[in-house]
Formats: structure tokens, C-alpha cells, sequence
């Protein structure tokens, strides 16, 4: 059965949020704490406002860096709303905590991943989502969209149910190689989610269409 390629935006900014959603091309949220530190609300404010906006999954992750904590965290997380999905990056700590809380009924977006191994660990642990950084590769001369593929491959070969979550993406053309590899989510920020629109053929045979139209004998 084929499946849906799904855009998440990369903000906590609830106005971006809202127009990308009154397009009806928004399937869900990742937030960090970065992100959240920007609109100068509080925590668990933005997340409030994020998730009774949007339906789909809201990633948002936690700062505690040992297990125990970890899950701790995730769980007061999870009880903000039903589609709170817990991010924990992709370190030792952050694997075992993404096992107990999965077995806990709790989604996990592993994050920070840069290999696909680190990608084969979270879906063994039976991970929600899998983020590789596609611009933080590139940025490093390295192919970032390499291992999107090479994550699709291993996971089809194996049948894992983690979705492929393609993040730091940086442009429209990030986005469409990422669908083409078979990645199951595209999180972008608000810019670049907005450039998926654009094409200058498309404003030149609009323009050409509304001109030709005034000609037209009313």
C-alpha cells in the first residue's frame, strides 16, 4: 500500500504555524528547544498553542540528557496532549529511554541522527520517527541526502515501521530529493515550506492568463 509523503514545519512560531495549516498542506509540527526559546513564551505555552492548532504529531524534546530522566520528562510531556511525540536524541541514554517509552504507549522522534546505523539503533528500540540532519551533512561536505537512501534501504530490507523523518532541510530541492528517496516526512522551516510554491513559469502564464482576460469583451 502506498503511503503519503507528510510536511512538518519546523517552528514554534504559532503564526507560521497557522497559515501553514490554512493551506491544508501541514501534517504535523517539530519544535526544539531553540525554536521554543525565540518566541520568548514558556514551554509548555507554545506547545499548548501548537497542538490545539494542529492534529497531526508535535515533536517536542527533552533537555535531560541521562535515561531515567529522559523518560520522566517524556511522560509529563506526553500528558500535554495526545499527539505529542517525545524527542530524545540519538545517544546511548536516548535510545534507552525511546525503548521504555515506546513500550509505554509513548512516540519517540529520535533526533540528531547523522549515520545509518545510529537510524538501524532507533528503529530496533521500536522508534516512531528517525531524524537525519540533511543541511548539517551538507554543510560538512558531506551528502546528506545519502543517507536518506541509505536508511530507506536498510529499513525496507528489514520491514521497520520507524518512519524516515528528513530534517534540517534547507530548500525546496532538499525537499523534493527526500520524497524521491522515499523519506515518509519532510520538517521545514516556514521559508523554505513557502518556496514550495514558487516557480516563475507559474507567475508569468498567470500574469499572461489576467492580461489576456481584460481583453475580453465584458
Amino acid at each position: 500500500m502506498w503511503g503519503t509523503m507528510k510536511f512538518f514545519l519546523d517552528t514554534a512560531i504559532i503564526e507560521e504555524i497557522r497559515e501553514a495549516n490554512s493551506y491544508g498542506i501541514l501534517d504535523g509540527v517539530t519544535t526544539n528547544p531553540s525554536l521554543v526559546a525565540k518566541t520568548g513564551k514558556t514551554f509548555y505555552k507554545v506547545l499548548e498553542e501548537i497542538c490545539e492548532e494542529v492534529k497531526g504529531p508535535v515533536s517536542a524534546e527533552v533537555t535531560a540528557i541521562e535515561s531515567p530522566k529522559m523518560v520522566q520528562e517524556g511522560k509529563t510531556l506526553a500528558k500535554l496532549a495526545p499527539n505529542i511525540v517525545v524527542k530524545v536524541p540519538l545517544i546511548k541514554e536516548g535510545i534507552k529511554a525511546a525503548k521504555i517509552l515506546e513500550e509505554d504507549g509513548i512516540r519517540c522522534n529520535v533526533t540528531l541522527c547523522f549515520s545509518a546505523m545510529q537510524a538501524l539503533l532507533a528503529a530496533k528500540v521500536g522508534a516512531a520517527y528517525i531524524s537525519p540532519f540533511i543541511g548539517r551533512l551538507d554543510d560538512l561536505n558531506q551528502d546528506g541526502m545519502e543517507l536518506i537512501g541509505e536508511i530507506r534501504q536498510i529499513y525496507d530490507n528489514y520491514g521497520y515501521k520507524t518512519e524516515i523523518l528528513a530534517a534540517s532541510i534547507r530548500h525546496p530541492l532538499h525537499a523534493k530529493q527526500a520524497a524521491l528517496l522515499g523519506a515518509d516526512v519532510a520538517t521545514m522551516p516556514f521559508g523554505p515550506m513557502m518556496q514550495l510554491f514558487n516557480h516563475p513559469l507559474t507567475d508569468l502564464g498567470l500574469d499572461r492568463f489576467l492580461k489576456d482576460w481584460e481583453k475580453v469583451p465584458k
